[in-house]
């Protein structure tokens, strides 16, 4: 593994290791688009799918978090993470290569849908929380920022990349047959992954592990600091903002709006533009005014224009669209760049996965609430009534931060909480 942090090569060029990791994330983070915009489109073009079912989608992707991110925590601090992320890279590969086989056989049906959803987030629950773990053991901590910004900068703009070509490809092939550029990726990122060859050092014996104490040390932590504590609180906020109105967007855009599927995939792609551009910005911005502040005006100022997205209408009325996504995307990726670096400095290493965990279920825990709640909105109301409900509370969930010691200082920490003693095992 190359430490020298010194040296004045960036860190694709300079650390082989780093750049197969970052291949890896950003071919998968091309697919995850692709899928956000091909599943929806699936649902609404060829299965007719209502409303409430397209929530009831985007919310079994993210549900498997509120059952298994808890003790996947903890179960990734007991293995070494490269092989945990290769084996839910090779379980997604397959269930997403299912769903075209299963439209040439004629079986696919929104219980199908909701089926592969599931196992996939499962999966993603594993992948994700060992990739949070490994990062600050594949990086130098000196390293560890570039590298964030890095991997949030490629991953933004795969995005952008993934959702144009989502609606594109399903405009030209069919929505199904998108599905195939999501397992492709998959199987790119198995081929970069097994080709690291940073070796982790050895888990702790599992003879030495106590599955309720170590997902207990976890969720102490959350609860006892405040700083952990308000961060994964307006997670939790955020996400469930979010998630409301990017689960009925394409149904919204296309049935209110009236825009072609591929109009609809560029659309949201360039309002997922933003990213790229909070990527860069967060640390220069962050150095300038300070971590904390940074936060404010990542997650509160920019995210204020979501409440144009409702407006949206034909013609030059697109631009709500394209305006509000795009603040929204600079403030969310700026955000969770200054929050990764943050988290990797501030959380002891062999409690990194069960806090990424135990923060990743009470955050990611409301995405599917989120998902219902827009459907049922949606249902009830309107579309565009759903979307002023929930866009209204994306900048709304910055209050949370604003209430807390973020909004109080201009920095955030950045000496390391110290690790909590384990509780005596029962006999």
């Amino acid at each position: 593994m190359n430490t020298d942090a010194t040296d004045p090569r960036g860190l694709l060029r300079r650390h082989r290791d780093f750049r197969l990791f970052w291949c890896g994330e950003t071919a998968g983070k091309f697919g995850a688009s692709v899928t956000g915009v091909a599943m929806p489109l699936i649902a609404v073009s060829e299965l007719h799918a209502s409303t409430f079912e397209i929530g009831l989608l985007s919310a079994a992707s993210s549900a498997p978090w509120l059952v298994m991110g808890l003790p996947a925590g903890v179960w990734v601090d007991r293995l070494r993470r490269r092989p945990v992320m290769l084996a839910a890279a090779g379980v997604s590969l397959a269930l997403f290569a299912a769903v075209p086989v299963a439209g040439w056989a004629g079986r696919l049906s929104v219980g199908l849908l909701l089926t592969i959803a599931l196992l996939t987030g499962t999966a993603a629950v594993f992948f994700q929380t060992a990739y949070t773990a490994y990062l600050p053991d594949l990086l130098a901590p000196a390293d560890q920022p570039e590298g964030n910004a890095k991997l949030h900068g490629s991953a933004s703009a795969a995005q952008i990349v993934g959702l144009g070509s989502g609606g594109l490809i399903a405009q030209l092939a069919g929505a199904a047959n998108g599905m195939f550029a999501n397992a492709a990726t998959f199987l790119v990122s198995l081929l970069c992954l097994g080709r690291i060859r940073h070796r982790e050092a050895p888990p702790r014996p599992a003879a030495e592990r106590d599955l309720r104490r170590e997902v207990g040390e976890g969720l102490r932590l959350l609860a006892r600091d405040p700083w952990m504590r308000a961060f994964t609180l307006f997670a939790a906020a955020s996400n469930l903002a979010l998630m409301g109105y990017q689960s009925i967007q394409v149904a919204f855009l296309v049935r209110e709006v009236g825009l072609a599927p591929g109009t609809v995939g560029g659309l949201i792609a360039t309002a997922g533009s933003g990213g790229v551009l909070g990527a860069f910005a967060a640390r220069r911005v962050a150095a300038r005014i300070g971590t904390a502040r940074a936060m404010i005006l990542f997650q509160l100022g920019l995210p204020s224009l979501a409440l144009l997205i409702p407006l949206t209408g034909t013609g030059a009325g697109v631009l709500c669209y394209a305006v509000g996504g795009f603040s929204i995307s600079v403030g969310v990726v700026a955000g969770n760049v200054i929050k990764s670096g943050f988290q990797q400095r501030y959380c002891p290493p062999e409690l990194l996965g069960r806090i990424a965990a135990s923060a990743a279920v009470l955050s990611y825990g409301t995405i599917p609430l989120g998902a219902l709640l827009a459907g049922a909105l949606g249902t009830a109301l309107g579309l565009r009534p759903a979307l002023w409900i929930t866009t209204a509370g994306v900048p709304l969930a910055a209050l949370v931060l604003l209430l807390s010691p973020i909004g109080r200082t201009r920095d955030l920490p950045t000496t390391p909480y110290p690790a909590p003693a384990p509780e005596p095992a029962l006999i």
